[in-house]
């Protein structure tokens, strides 16, 4: 059987990760609407097949666009309940297709308002994911041993640019009138930076990564630097996106500005054209280099095959994807969904792209999937990850020795 030719109810069962998983993007949309009409909320529609039609499309005119079905997400996030109601039921549908470890981001500054804080809005995800670990974990084949248990980590994400668009940042600007929005976004970004490193230690909540997300082009990652070597200095995991609607230059920002130990997207770090700096001559240059400092210091891309082609109508076909340069280059790669309800998707359905598009061999595959465990800021010691992962690769040897059995 062939790697191209796995069936997806194989996929589903082989152990996985999603290291770039948004909270507020991955939200089930029977309780997005249920939400919005308690809280008499507007929405497009209040229908699943309306949303799918009006909100959540098959294919966005841009990154900006994509990112303007958040405002009707967020909205519902405003309060405790629906915080730890909306993190479990994403728990669970990861767990449903059989997503072992999950890491998941959101931007707290986003909700925080009169009913929680941002220690409130971390408890109530974490409060939702942990109990929703709890019951996965007592299932008999879990206890046991059979299978690698779940586990989670979460991503707080400052942002490269934001406005009045919750009540933290119109105070924010309302306080800070004499100051340019660079200044208030880098004092953002610092202040989030500080919050998570103090709530982390104060009560032990996985909080494992810092991460810059929001519109790329034009709002650079170096602004952040202040936080991010705040968080570096606190021993604290860091992820960037990068690449992702901006070129090569932001990813290189990204790791040698920011520390980034992994890198969102990626996408255009093989776009020599994308190159805007003038003191760059030798573009292709450049790219290689970029490209061979990755691949050697094994920091991995978050691969978001579906978003990618949502937010980057340039891309065209899933075959012009420069996913296939990034394993021709011996790139640490894991596969992701970025948004699992804005880009209808599952790491399942990722996989199942990538492999009737690519040519993936099956030590490809596996490294690919096994990368997720191995590059994670799993939130444990270093030999209780390296335990897991072992594990999480016997699992996945197991699943698919058993599949080649049932074929012959």
């Amino acid at each position: 059987m062939s790697e191209q030719t796995l069936p997806k109810s194989i996929i589903k069962k082989l152990p996985k990760s999603d290291l770039h998983v948004h909270l507020d993007g991955s939200i089930r949309l029977e309780t997005l609407i249920e939400i919005a009409k308690k809280e008499q909320l507007d929405l497009p529609s209040y229908t699943v097949e309306g949303l799918h039609e009006t909100l959540f499309k098959d294919q966005y005119a841009s990154l900006e666009e994509y990112l303007n079905t958040f405002a009707y997400s967020c909205a519902v996030m405003q309060k405790p309940e629906y915080l730890e109601q909306i993190a479990y039921e994403f728990a669970k549908d990861n767990q449903e297709e059989g997503v072992r470890y999950v890491e998941v981001r959101f931007a707290p500054q986003l909700l925080i308002n009169r009913h929680q804080d941002m220690k409130t809005v971390f408890e109530k995800i974490n409060q939702g994911l942990s109990r929703a670990q709890y019951e996965y974990n007592q299932q008999n084949e879990i206890a046991n041993r059979e299978a690698p248990a779940f586990h989670y980590g979460m991503i707080a994400c400052a942002m490269r640019n934001f406005g009045p668009f919750s009540d933290y940042y119109k105070t924010l600007i309302h306080l800070l009138s004499h100051s340019d929005m660079l200044d208030i976004r880098k004092l953002a970004s610092m202040e989030l930076a500080k919050a998570v490193v103090r709530i982390r230690g104060e009560t032990g909540m996985p909080i494992v990564g810092f991460d810059l997300a929001g519109a790329e082009a034009g709002y650079p990652a170096k602004d952040h630097w202040p936080a991010y070597q705040f968080v570096h200095e606190a021993f604290m995991h860091k992820t960037v996106h990068a690449g992702e609607a901006y070129g090569p230059e932001s990813i290189f920002q990204a790791i040698t500005e920011l520390h980034a130990d992994r890198i969102g997207h990626g996408y255009y770090l093989f776009e020599p054209a994308k190159i805007k700096d003038p003191k760059i001559k030798d573009k292709e240059k450049y790219v290689f280099n970029l490209c061979q400092y990755i691949a050697e210091k094994r920091i991995t891309i978050e691969v978001c095959l579906t978003s990618n082609l949502q937010t980057n109508p340039s891309i065209g076909k899933i075959e012009n994807h420069h996913f296939s340069d990034m394993l021709k280059n011996r790139i640490s790669t894991t596969f992701c969904t970025d948004n699992r309800t804005v880009s209808k998707t599952t790491v399942t359905d990722e996989i199942c792209l990538a492999l009737h598009h690519f040519p993936i061999s099956s030590k490809t595959l596996k490294n690919c999937i096994i990368h997720g465990f191995r590059r994670s800021f799993f939130p444990g010691a270093y030999k209780e990850k390296s335990d897991y992962v072992r594990r999480c690769a016997e699992y996945y040897d197991m699943v698919m020795q058993e599949s080649s059995q049932l074929k012959t």
